[in-house]
């Protein structure tokens, strides 16, 4: 038998029972993610053996030898999702990964073996998906995720390439929205008034925070005296019990200012829930009548929902009143940097881009103004 160094490989003759040699086998290792693995390979005579033992060895040394370990996608996505992604980003951004896996990704693609994944695998993934019910930019939020943990699967060494970058990845329309009016936000809040929730909506509309935030107060973040607030932390709605997290734009986005009458309804909420005996044990501003996280589906489906027929509004989404009160405050001519770090965007490109319908008024009052300036 011929050795060679350590991790270099070794050939060996293959006999059969009458000890007559057969042909010939080599073995050598590479490096996995559980750690090294051996690989063998076969051949007639020893000159063809060690011809693919040399080249094998050669690739391994270039890093072009990669072992799954036959992995399945669905096992990798478990692997990336621990060890990967779990700690490294926010709890909602995780949630949101874990929940695009196991709801779509793992049905559909998990069974394939991430070595045998191949672009059209997943072009015809999305493109299943999108003749679903699935909105196109849904689908790219599947696109962005597999791209991530194939791209980390490179790092790992256990593919050689990511195949989403051969796949051409599904177009987003920007999303429409449908902010309330002012008189129509003004009705909202009217009936919004006999709710014991009323402080949650008077919030949105006159601050725009998002309903995570608003959901994640505390008592101990709402200085009523100065009518500011500290947001410290967001409300994560996923499987089980709510949890929470940091706010989306933790440094660019820390103290909000109260109107009067914002400060007024959460006094009133206040007064509300010592009269009721509510407690919760977060010291939460806003919890049910156990004392638990409101979460943002029943705020929308049995809250929301039945304020918006009473007040004979359309249906829309509670992130719509976060943009009510971005164009309300655009269209009373409130400078768009201030609206950007009120709504905590993290850039004024943001802002411009979300509200460019409001704009164009905008602009034509300047005109008048310049106008008048002049005239």
């Amino acid at each position: 038998m011929s050795k060679r160094g350590n991790g270099e490989g070794s050939i060996y003759p293959v006999k059969d029972k009458a000890g007559k040699v057969r042909g010939y086998r080599a073995s050598y290792t590479v490096q996995t993610i559980a750690g090294q693995k051996r690989k063998y390979l076969s051949g007639k005579t020893r000159k063809e053996v060690a011809a693919k033992l040399s080249k094998a060895v050669a690739e391994r040394e270039d890093g072009l030898v990669f072992d799954s370990e036959n992995l399945t996608l669905a096992e990798y996505l478990e692997r990336w999702l621990k060890d990967g992604v779990k700690g490294s980003v926010r709890a909602g951004t995780y949630a949101r990964y874990e929940q695009l896996c196991r709801s779509h990704i793992k049905p559909t693609l998990g069974s394939v073996k991430l070595s045998a994944l191949t672009p059209a695998h997943v072009q015809r993934f999305y493109t299943e998906k999108l003749s679903g019910d699935l909105s196109p930019r849904t689908v790219q939020y599947m696109h962005d995720t597999l791209r991530k943990s194939l791209r980390q699967a490179v790092k790992w060494g256990l593919i050689p390439h990511n195949v989403t970058e051969a796949v051409e990845a599904p177009k987003a329309s920007k999303r429409d929205i449908h902010p309330l009016s002012p008189t129509e936000a003004r009705r909202l809040l009217s009936v919004a008034a006999e709710d014991r929730l009323e402080a949650v909506f008077v919030l949105a509309v006159t601050t725009g925070m998002r309903q995570g935030e608003i959901l994640g107060l505390q008592w101990n973040d709402v200085d009523l005296d100065r009518a500011k607030l500290q947001i410290r932390r967001t409300l994560i709605a996923q499987s089980g019990s709510p949890k929470f997290g940091q706010p989306k734009t933790a440094r660019g986005r820390r103290a909000v200012s109260l109107a009067p009458e914002t400060v007024d309804a959460l006094r009133r909420h206040r007064k509300r829930q010592f009269i009721e005996g509510l407690h919760s044990s977060d010291g939460l501003v806003f919890c049910t009548q156990a004392g638990k996280p409101v979460t943002p589906q029943n705020l929308t489906q049995r809250v929301l929902k039945r304020l918006l027929v009473k007040a004979e509004l359309p249906p829309i989404r509670f992130h719509d009143l976060r943009h009510t009160a971005a164009t309300i405050l655009l269209g009373q001519g409130v400078n768009p940097k201030i609206v950007q770090e009120m709504l905590g965007h993290a850039s004024i490109q943001l802002t411009l881009d979300t509200y460019s319908h409001v704009l164009p008024d905008m602009q034509s009052a300047a005109v008048e103004a310049m106008q008048d300036a002049l005239g």
